[in-house]
């Protein structure tokens, strides 16, 4: 699934307390007793995921001050806890048993009943930032998509599977930053979407190794590339095209996110929404490096340059730009 970005294998404390955790609420074992240590341990395990599975992210996210970060791992936990438990899945079945178990998991975090520890840090984020749970059932919604569709037919189609696994959590983190007006909420849509669009041009060969096509079927006609030259890993002029048009696309779409970033409360709020477009569009750059080429490498963002895009993304801030 494009949402999903798999890491390395844990080799920390912290990465294997994650793993544990998401093996043991699969099997409904509860969580410790002791509230205050069942939440300092939900704390260190939505880290761990955070710092496991999006490592963009995890590198923005130290633009927050220290006691929002912990809400921002913990709305990302939940989110990958419920995706990991969806491709682990061993048969389309169990997927839709998995998603039926989490939305009774939202249920019970919302009201109050007895939850393990990752989801004693998740119901402390959605209480004290007000976030609505009707977001986190589109999530859900989304992860449902995956499960019985492999292709799509227009943008159109595409686009309400971007809004409903990334555009809603681009309005999780606007509720957890603070917003002046809700004029911003187009904006945050945007940058969730047009990071779901990088994560497509990236994982196109990930996708295909699970029979997944997400470029929409009647631009991959426009263009003049087929699923058998898809499949063959052809990277030809049609190709390039279709891929430029794509990645144009997506670059409108951060501008767009842009617009909304002085709506938004507090210098480290801005700063952080200003890395995540940065550094993600740099996968953008990168691919256009390979020419396009993304069945040879994955299209990654170096550490350099994403400390050369905070460095850019601070000097605006602090110079007070849009």
């Amino acid at each position: 699934m494009s949402r999903s970005n798999p890491g390395s294998t844990p080799t920390d404390p912290l990465d294997r307390s994650a793993s544990e955790l998401v093996r043991r609420e699969s099997e409904d074992l509860p969580g410790p007793g002791d509230h205050a240590s069942s939440l300092v341990l939900g704390d260190q395990i939505c880290r761990g995921l955070t710092r496991r599975y999006a490592r963009t992210f995890y590198f923005a996210s130290h633009c927050l001050p220290g006691s929002v970060r912990p809400h921002a791992y913990a709305i990302y936990a939940f989110c990958r806890s419920a995706d990991n438990a969806v491709d682990e899945a061993q048969s389309l079945p169990d997927a839709r048993q998995q998603i039926a178990q989490t939305r009774l998991d939202l249920n019970r975090v919302y009201a109050g009943a007895p939850v393990p520890p990752l989801y004693q840090a998740f119901r402390r984020t959605v209480q004290e930032k007000a976030i609505p749970r009707d977001l986190f059932e589109a999530l859900l919604d989304g992860m449902e998509m995956d499960l019985t569709i492999s292709r799509y037919a227009t943008f159109a189609d595409l686009d309400l599977y971007c809004y409903r696994v990334a555009g809603v959590v681009g309005l999780m983190m606007t509720h957890l930053f603070g917003y002046r007006s809700e004029r911003c909420f187009p904006s945050a849509v945007a940058l969730g979407q047009a990071m779901q669009l990088t994560n497509i041009l990236r994982d196109i060969q990930e996708d295909l190794e699970r029979d997944r096509i997400y470029l929409p079927q009647d631009e991959l006609a426009q263009f003049g590339v087929t699923e058998a030259a898809l499949a063959a890993r052809q990277v030809d002029e049609p190709f390039h095209e279709l891929m430029r048009f794509q990645i144009a696309r997506a670059r409108a779409a951060y501008t767009e996110a842009e617009a909304g970033i002085p709506d938004l409360i507090g210098h480290s709020s801005r700063l952080t929404v200003r890395v995540m477009g940065r550094l993600y569009g740099g996968i953008l750059n990168a691919i256009e490096r390979q020419d396009y080429d993304v069945f040879r490498s994955r299209a990654r963002v170096s550490t350099p340059r994403k400390l050369v895009g905070l460095g850019q993304c601070l000097a605006r801030e602090f110079a007070g730009k849009p």
